[in-house]
């Protein structure tokens, strides 16, 4: 039971998750916004992980003085800014993930020129979102390799960890092997949700996202007046 003091603080809540992530679409069911929720975190200790270790050296790996025999060239050695832009441009990426049930995933926000206000095609978001997950379904088959010492193409790794320093690194890196399960999953919940309601009448998304901005003012002048 929401007692009068949480109702504030829940109505804040409200507001700054339809801030960050925009408001939910209409017919999603909770499951699938708390499954995109997670995979928006999927990459987040990984690329936490990258930095850490390759730019400011924390003790997470052991590090060679030169790559093993058919490793191939070090694409990270010394770039910094590679690390950071590979860590960035995953979390981005992921973070996209809520357009699939979010009312942006499915009309433009009014803030684009040109397409605000529009409803988004239907493939313009599962063609790319489904390619995405294809890719992504890699990373099982990666991890199973790199277990084993090796890179994908069967060359050894590199990678040297021990004791805690593999117990954080398997921490951080297994979740990505849940990426592309997960978001092919919310593709094809997207496909199925926007094609249904297509065929039931009219996308309600523009109505909803019409009724937005009125809606935000409303919250937000409640949780002041809380």
């Amino acid at each position: 039971m929401t007692t009068l003091g949480e109702a504030p603080q829940i109505g804040r809540l409200r507001v700054i998750l339809a801030k960050l992530h925009g408001r939910t679409a209409a017919g999603v069911p909770r499951w699938a916004v708390w499954a995109a929720y997670a995979t928006t975190l999927i990459p987040l200790p990984s690329g936490i992980w990258r930095i850490a270790a390759l730019i400011f050296g924390a003790p997470l790996l052991e590090f060679g003085s030169a790559p093993p025999p058919g490793h191939g060239p070090m694409l990270i050695d010394g770039r910094w800014w590679y690390i950071v832009a590979l860590s960035v441009v995953s979390e981005a990426a992921a973070l996209l993930t809520v357009g699939l049930v979010a009312q942006w995933g499915e009309v433009w926000p009014r803030r684009i020129p040109g397409l605000g206000g529009r409803r988004v095609p239907i493939l313009a978001a599962v063609v790319p979102a489904g390619l995405g997950a294809a890719v992504l379904l890699v990373f099982p088959f990666a991890l199973v390799m790199l277990a084993s010492g090796r890179m994908i193409n069967g060359n050894p790794s590199g990678l040297i960890v021990h004791g805690w320093q593999a117990v954080v690194f398997w921490v951080t890196y297994a979740p990505l092997a849940a990426w592309g399960p997960l978001l092919g999953l919310l593709t094809v919940h997207y496909f199925n949700r926007r094609r249904t309601t297509r065929s039931g009448g009219g996308d309600s998304g523009e109505t909803e996202a019409a009724r937005s901005d009125t809606s935000d003012s409303r919250e937000t002048r409640a949780t002041r007046a809380g």
